[in-house]
């Protein structure tokens, strides 16, 4: 299963995605839950938040820090399994900015990373940023990047069994294959 979770900053969609990835783990033996950390932790606001965030968490969480190479991060990683990737918005920026790559090959590296827990049935969940509800930008960078992230935001949602966002700790259901959509809805932030 991979699930696109969205939603604005403090939403709550950590929580959602959290309790996703959880529900995919389920009865899976010997199968591992891991957390696929994309961020940097650069300043002392960012490492209180990762922080919180894996005391949160708790136990259980194996993490993987992958602020570019999200494919390899997994190698090794037991068929089963169920891995939160969090999240595509910070991965998106470093990407263009700090790795200097371009977004062809951005949109590539997210497609083999489809294909790979398709084809090793792992889980996926992956938490992204609503960014693009206002006006469009003037900056010429901040369009680069938020045009990049809406092209991954649609990749993502086209190939996702689920595809949810979260308001102001709500789910709503955009997109449910598997028809399972009551289950995170008590997810709370």
């Amino acid at each position: 299963m991979i699930a696109f979770v969205a939603g604005g900053a403090r939403s709550g969609k950590s929580a959602v995605a959290e309790a996703l990835a959880l529900e995919c783990l389920q009865g899976r033996e010997g199968a591992r839950l891991v957390y696929l950390a994309t961020a940097r932790v650069g300043d002392e606001e960012m490492a209180s938040r990762v922080a919180r965030h894996r005391r949160e968490r708790g136990e259980g969480w194996l993490t993987r820090e992958a602020p570019l190479e999200i494919v390899g991060a997994l190698d090794g990683l037991e068929a089963g399994s169920s891995v939160l990737l969090d999240c595509l918005t910070l991965w998106a920026g470093q990407w263009l900015f700090e790795a200097g790559r371009d977004e062809a090959a951005g949109r590539a590296m997210l497609g083999r990373l489809i294909a790979m827990v398709r084809r090793r049935k792992i889980a996926l969940v992956v938490v992204s940023n609503d960014l693009n509800e206002d006006l469009p930008p003037r900056d010429e960078m901040v369009w680069r990047y938020l045009a990049f992230l809406q092209r991954l935001h649609r990749d993502l949602a086209a190939e996702a069994d689920r595809v949810v966002e979260v308001v102001a700790g709500q789910v709503i259901d955009w997109k449910d294959i598997e028809g399972k959509g009551e289950s995170v809805r008590g997810a709370t932030p």
